[in-house]
């Protein structure tokens, strides 16, 4: 298998230096948001290269599934993640570090991706998007994901003149540190293709 290629924005793993100055929903702080480690293996992305920034989705692949959920809200998304990193690994998948668990939209039920190093010719439970898409970071604590929601595609409609294609939401933070990391929250929006 040929050595994996960078696909998408470098991730920051320590966004702790005095030089990090992390943008959250249009305000500029002076400090890191990060100033204590905390004991898990959550992403820390770097403000300046992720938040209202274009990613280009043209390589990138997926391993996708779907968890169920009640009025939209998911259960079992830890244990779906968990199971699609073991099937990657089963299947030879390389699952970069700090890759994109994507949350799709669904009342009922919901798909999860997983970011993968795959062949170009895998196509079995491989999802391939390609374009393009806006991601925004911002807060969003329990009750407040939709706000941080409406913000990006409001965001992204006045740069694309309009609705995206797909929304997806990727938790950055889990039980141990969404209260010191605010609840951050990564919004992407897919356009299948470029421009206005």
């Amino acid at each position: 298998m040929a050595e994996p290629k960078m696909r998408r924005v470098p991730v920051n793993p320590q966004l702790k230096s005095e030089n990090a100055i992390p943008k959250i929903s249009g305000k500029v702080d002076a400090k890191p948001v990060y100033e204590d480690p905390i004991d898990c293996d959550c992403p820390h992305l770097d403000h300046m290269d992720w938040d209202e920034a274009e990613n280009d989705w043209s390589d990138i692949a997926f391993l996708r599934g779907t968890t169920n959920a009640v009025m939209g809200v998911p259960f079992g998304y830890q244990s779906l993640t968990a199971e699609l990193r073991a099937k990657a690994a089963k299947r030879g998948f390389v699952v970069p570090e700090d890759a994109m668990v994507l949350l799709g939209e669904g009342k009922f039920r919901r798909p999860l991706l997983l970011e993968v190093d795959v062949a170009p010719s895998e196509t079995k439970d491989i999802y391939r998007p390609g374009g393009i898409a806006f991601t925004h970071i911002a807060p969003g604590p329990p009750g407040k994901v939709k706000d941080v929601l409406d913000e990006t595609k409001m965001l992204a409609k006045e740069k694309y003149g309009r609705d995206a294609d797909a929304e997806w939401i990727w938790y950055l933070t889990c039980r141990i540190c969404s209260a010191a990391r605010e609840y951050e929250t990564l919004v992407a929006l897919h356009y299948r293709k470029a421009g206005k």
